[in-house]
């Protein structure tokens, strides 16, 4: 290494202090101008009201009916909002006031109301259709190929787990998970549309019978489209609890769904021929799914969307995948 020595700083001439001289780039008007704070450009539209789905969708159906033009938006929030001219805010007010006078807004989180629904029939159809041609003897075999069987499931055989679903004892087992069926997901439907909900409750339920499978190793066979059905009551209630406000029920109140869907699971779930532990694994599976759904979509609802025929063709895909290993 070598060392440099230090020079002495060398003295410099005293230089004359520059002073910065403003420049002129345009022209005296351009000047002015950019001197001059922008305006603030006035807002043309206004925010009327904001709500759930299906609020926004009748309040903007009142205003269509009166030939009142304005703009639908959905906040990152989660509600949806409806804008309109300054010039139609005062009249379009009025038609909403008088609509909801008429018809009073329910609450945030009604309770779910016990009406016929048609969304659980496609769902409902897979069981149906395919324990008729099990009793129809159209093809023989069909029950001893579908059926979960703990020995040949755990020797590779996993897609017993999903046909199993489809099949039945008899016509009372039969009847008896299409009418629960209906009921639990006629709820559900009230809440969210069945398509973003039941093709994980389908495969819920088969892991469900893949951990009875798996829990009992034994010479043990099981078949129904309850392991489904207790599913999505695990389901149902997770979604009322995540629902539930604090605010005004307090945190025990909270639990309520939970506890009253734990009650029901045991009181239909225990049978002379139930199926207990298919049961159990397919609520607990279902309490996990509860959660699948966003809370903003729960609470404020969401429109049937194009992309919902993606999910109900995978809800059909996962059994025609099933019985197509079976043969």
């Amino acid at each position: 290494m070598v060392k440099r020595r230090p020079t002495e700083p060398q003295p410099t001439p005293e230089a004359e202090p520059i002073t910065a001289q403003p420049t002129s780039t345009g022209t005296a008007a351009e000047q002015t101008t950019a001197a001059q704070p922008e305006e603030e450009v006035e807002p043309t539209e206004i925010r009327i009201s904001e709500g759930g789905y299906k609020q926004i969708r009748d309040e903007s159906l009142v205003l269509l009916s009166q030939g009142i033009s304005h703009r639908l938006e959905h906040s990152p929030d989660g509600p949806f909002q409806i804008f309109v001219e300054l010039d139609d805010q005062k009249r379009a007010r009025f038609q909403i006031r008088l609509y909801h006078r008429e018809n009073p807004p329910r609450e945030v989180n009604a309770p779910l109301p016990l009406k016929a629904s048609f969304q659980p029939i496609w769902v409902l159809l897979v069981p149906a259709a395919v324990t008729l041609v099990q009793f129809s003897g159209i093809i023989p075999g069909i029950e001893s190929e579908g059926l979960s069987d703990a020995d040949k499931v755990m020797n590779g055989q996993w897609w017993r787990c999903i046909t199993a679903l489809t099949l039945h004892g008899d016509s009372r087992h039969l009847g008896g998970n299409l009418l629960t069926g209906y009921l639990v997901l006629s709820m559900m439907s009230y809440r969210i549309s069945l398509a973003k909900v039941v093709p994980f409750l389908a495969v819920s339920s088969a892991l469900a019978n893949f951990c009875v499978a798996a829990t009992v190793h034994t010479d043990f066979r099981s078949l129904g489209f309850s392991t489904f059905v207790f599913a999505a009551i695990g389901a149902l209630s997770v979604m009322e609890f995540r629902l539930m406000p604090k605010e005004s029920h307090g945190l025990l109140r909270r639990f309520a769904p939970l506890c009253g869907a734990a009650s029901l699971a045991t009181f239909v779930g225990i049978g002379e021929h139930a199926d207990i532990l298919a049961h159990l694994y397919g609520f607990i599976a279902g309490l996990l799914c509860g959660f699948i759904p966003s809370k903003k979509s729960l609470r404020w609802g969401a429109p049937v969307a194009a992309s919902d025929i993606f999910w109900v063709i995978a809800y059909y895909a996962i059994f025609i995948i099933g019985w197509a290993f079976a043969h």
